[in-house]
């Protein structure tokens, strides 16, 4: 794939979830606002930016963020609207879009590589995010460049509700004076281990040996290095690229036995949630299969708000199931498959009014990892 000359766009809605609370109530305009969990115990989900004021962040204790911003409207926050919203974004730029990549709940990435030839690339993506304001009311930012890395940063500084085109000739200059926690892939452990390394600034990072990277951090560092200077030929993954999970299975004796194939399905659901987390990826639809033994096959589907949660979707799965058999016929094979996927971490987690589900889940997934998926699991009543 030639990626020498490509325009790489990132949009980025603002401050998502509060957005879309304030377009549902218009008194929360310009106050602080803090959505999450709502006990002392709870972390915050999202905070509007009157909130950031107050020093108050996103994963930041609930009890810590009120008193430091005792003003701030808590909001529970309600996963199944903003998961609307996220899809009618989609819808947006899908009608426009010529490849285009859901890299979350909120954010897109847009491959427009050759479009200034008919139409100019700035100004259509100027215009499609004009559309997505005028058609949802939600504040969206964008950045425009060369690549995937630096059109987020651009976004980042961009925002909120702003524009910013690096063309190619200008990366360099634009990256220089950043924090390297602009690049994409430097989390907290990473920064602090480069801050002792007396590196603060993507020039800084830019003045190291990649051998050094490589050598200190493997792979990472490497690629870390390479990002510094603006590198980055990763390809806008296309939606329909975008994997599906699924799992099925053929019984051995056609079955109406419905309290074994609700068992069956629940551990296939649980199997799927761990693949999920483990890719750091949340689906939004649900879909199970029946084959009857006269081999006829149906489907039932369901659209859901994000989430990887084995308890939240082996209630969906076991309704569609529900639903779908209903001719109590004997079944030859039972599958479920989640589709509609997309990068990002558990936002439920964030809603949870108590840590506890949140560590269950982190505690299981270690074990599974460690001692084989089979280590745990999980106990259903049939």
């Amino acid at each position: 794939m030639d990626t020498a000359n490509r325009d790489i766009v990132h949009m980025d809605l603002d401050s998502f979830f509060v957005s879309v609370e304030r377009l549902q109530n218009s008194s929360l305009e310009g106050r602080p606002i803090l959505i999450g969990g709502t006990s002392d115990r709870a972390v915050v989900a999202s905070c509007s930016y009157e909130a950031r004021k107050f020093g108050v962040h996103s994963a930041m204790p609930m009890k810590m963020a009120r008193m430091l911003c005792p003003d701030a409207v808590v909001i529970r926050g309600d996963m199944e609207s903003y998961s609307r919203y996220s899809n009618t974004v989609t819808d947006i730029i899908a009608e426009s879009a010529p490849v285009y990549e859901k890299a979350s709940i909120d954010e897109h990435y847009i491959d427009i590589s050759g479009m200034d030839r008919f139409f100019g690339c700035y100004k259509w993506t100027r215009e499609l995010r004009h559309t997505i304001i005028r058609e949802t009311g939600l504040p969206i930012s964008f950045g425009l460049s060369a690549n995937k890395t630096v059109a987020k940063i651009a976004t980042g500084e961009a925002k909120p509700a702003g524009e910013l085109y690096v063309q190619k000739p200008r990366i360099p200059v634009f990256l220089a004076p950043l924090s390297i926690r602009k690049i994409p892939m430097i989390g907290e452990k990473t920064f602090r281990m480069l801050r002792a390394m007396g590196i603060d600034t993507i020039s800084t990072l830019r003045q190291m040996p990649p051998e050094l990277m490589e050598r200190v951090m493997g792979k990472n560092g490497s690629e870390i290095w390479r990002r510094s200077h603006g590198i980055d030929n990763a390809p806008v993954q296309p939606c329909w690229e975008q994997k599906s999970v699924s799992t099925e299975r053929t019984f051995e004796q056609d079955t109406t036995d419905v309290k074994m194939m609700r068992a069956l399905l629940a551990g296939m659901v649980e199997k799927l949630c761990f693949e999920l987390r483990s890719q750091h990826k949340l689906t939004s639809c649900v879909t199970i299969k029946i084959r009857y033994a006269n081999f006829d096959t149906h489907t039932l589907q369901k659209r859901i708000p994000y989430t990887s949660f084995d308890h939240t979707l082996i209630v969906i799965a076991g309704g569609l199931f529900d639903g779908l058999y209903n001719r109590r016929m004997l079944i030859r094979l039972l599958g479920v498959r989640f589709t509609h996927l997309v990068q990002g971490t558990q936002q439920l987690n964030l809603f949870e009014d108590t840590p506890e589900m949140v560590n269950l889940y982190r505690t299981v997934d270690q074990l599974k990892r460690r001692f084989g998926k089979k280590a745990v699991v999980r106990a259903v009543n049939i």
